[in-house]
């Protein structure tokens, strides 16, 4: 029989990445995101060109009623999720007192609320068929503080305590939890966050996404709770739980302000 797949953000970036992936694997897909066309582009491609079955859902996940909906929606139309990649996230740089307060609370409804209420509301069917993965895409970030991009951070240290303490409890039920912690890629993200020329940005990405992507999924095929890809990412975030509290601020608030030159 064949398993479901249920990718939010999937219009591009690492989403985008992860339904050809689990195409690739005989997956069919429910892609959600804000821009149709795009989700229907990439249903075309994949429908096409890997023969599985692909369900696009429009929802902007900064709506608290969007998560309820989509499972809504795949529950009348009988589809059964039996992955679910929680990938969605936005960022926004700049101090706390200087955003905008519904900037804010929409930066929370989608790294956060929409992300535990999909996990929610999916778990309970997967620990009840004894089968089930989540993918939670959190961020490097979520091991220390982000002054200069202070929910952001928070919301991603939520996202991968989160997921780890689920994936204790949820051990010996057939369904795990996997937190995956990339560090700065282009996928679109630096554009929205207000710092593509953030010198973290800087590098080249030819396939990096793709790599990370692909990283996460093999890290939650065998139930890793965390998944930090690369050498420079996992010596990163040891050393931010070894450096002193105030030097680990003072240096992520200086990186984060910084430009390169072209």
């Amino acid at each position: 029989m064949k398993r479901t797949a249920l990718i939010t953000g999937a219009s591009s970036g690492f989403g985008k990445e992860f339904a050809k992936i689990f195409a690739q694997d005989g997956f069919d897909l429910v892609l959600v995101a804000r821009r149709t066309e795009k989700l229907n582009e990439l249903k075309y491609i994949l429908e096409g060109e890997y023969g599985v079955d692909v369900h696009v859902i429009t929802k902007d996940l900064s709506r608290t009623e969007s998560a309820e909906e989509i499972f809504a929606e795949t529950q009348q139309k009988n589809i059964h999720i039996d992955i679910l990649v929680n990938n969605a996230g936005v960022g926004t740089l700049g101090n706390f007192a200087a955003t905008e307060k519904e900037k804010a609370q929409n930066m929370i409804s989608l790294n956060v609320y929409s992300l535990v209420t999909l996990t929610h509301l999916y778990l309970q069917p997967m620990v009840e068929r004894g089968f089930g993965r989540i993918l939670n895409v959190a961020s490097i970030a979520g091991f220390a503080p982000g002054p200069g991009m202070a929910i952001y951070y928070a919301s991603k240290a939520f996202v991968l305590n989160f997921s780890d303490a689920l994936s204790t409890e949820l051990k010996g039920t057939g369904v795990t939890v996997t937190a995956l912690c990339p560090g700065p890629v282009n996928t679109g993200f630096a554009d929205a966050a207000g710092f593509k020329q953030n010198i973290l940005f800087s590098g080249k990405e030819d396939g990096k996404a793709a790599k990370v992507s692909r990283y996460g999924y093999e890290m939650m095929k065998r139930g890793r709770p965390i998944a930090v890809p690369g050498a420079v990412c996992k010596m990163g975030a040891f050393a931010t739980r070894l450096a002193p509290r105030e030097f680990a601020k003072y240096f992520i608030y200086k990186v984060q302000t910084s430009r390169f030159v072209k």
